[in-house]
């Protein structure tokens, strides 16, 4: 089945009240494959300025900004028309994502994945008993999170958004010596509408997108960024003076009707 074409945005309105040097990743993942037309407007108090622009190993990118006092507006928008091929599995990536992270920290979940998983079972039936655990364990609440809560204080609260239910899966997969990391995306369909997170194992020498939070199609979804967890993949990063975020808006959809998602099929991110 075709992807349609997907219409992404991020609006972000941000004092800023030091001179500090900001990243940003917003931008979709250049990609094989992958084709689109986009835009980036930046400025600081209506004068428009011109980021240095990072491509990391996973095509994504980092636009870099150095910035004095005053009002940061940022703009992003993208038509992404044909989707990317699926990503290719480097000779280090199952060194890197078996690690504990900062907030996959799965060196503490060796035991309990012992208890609740039978770890001699093929990677592809861990994959979904984890991803279906962790739908069955948590309840996505909002603000039920902090920035710094890792896949331990997930499991233990029961509650969460997003990148807790990504961070968890993770956590659980890694104990289990499956590699896993975290990946930023557009998510058409998504409620509420936000950047959205979802986790991708390593199984059978392909990258799996699994959504543990089930709120929207895989098949739609627009890589930004990807990385070992949220710290690698924060859609701001600042360095420096203060900021205030005051406000965002993101927006993502498709071009028809939004598919359905079996998520016990196996999906990668295009």
């Amino acid at each position: 089945m075709s992807t349609p074409t997907r219409e992404v945005s991020a609006h972000l309105d941000i004092t800023v009240h030091a001179p500090t040097e900001l990243e940003m990743q917003i931008a979709v993942a250049h990609l094989p494959g992958l084709t689109m037309t986009e835009t980036l407007e930046i400025s600081v108090d209506g004068t428009p300025i011109t980021p240095t622009e990072i491509v990391d190993d996973h095509g994504g990118r980092i636009h870099r900004v150095m910035l004095e006092a005053g009002r940061l507006v940022i703009g992003y928008r993208a038509s992404v028309t044909t989707p990317a091929e699926p990503v290719a599995v480097r000779a280090t990536d199952r060194s890197i994502y078996l690690r504990p992270s900062r907030y996959a920290e799965s060196d503490t979940f060796f035991g309990f994945a012992a208890g609740q998983f039978d770890a001699s079972l093929p990677p592809r039936e861990l994959l979904t008993q984890v991803t279906d655990f962790v739908t069955r364990r948590l309840r996505y609440v909002p603000g039920a999170s902090d920035p710094i809560d890792g896949a331990a204080d997930t499991l233990l609260a029961g509650a969460g958004v997003c990148r807790d239910y990504a961070h968890l899966v993770i956590a659980l997969l890694r104990a289990l010596t499956i590699p896993a990391r975290l990946v930023a995306v557009y998510a058409p369909g998504c409620s509420p509408m936000d950047f959205h997170a979802v986790a991708e194992a390593l199984v059978d020498d392909e990258w799996v997108v699994v959504d543990a939070t089930r709120l929207a199609p895989r098949q739609t979804m627009v890589r930004i960024a990807t990385g070992r967890d949220a710290a690698d993949t924060a859609f701001l990063d600042n360095h420096g003076g203060a900021i205030s975020l005051d406000s965002y808006r993101v927006d993502a959809s498709v071009h028809g009707i939004l598919p359905t998602d079996d998520h016990h099929r196996w999906a990668h991110l295009g």
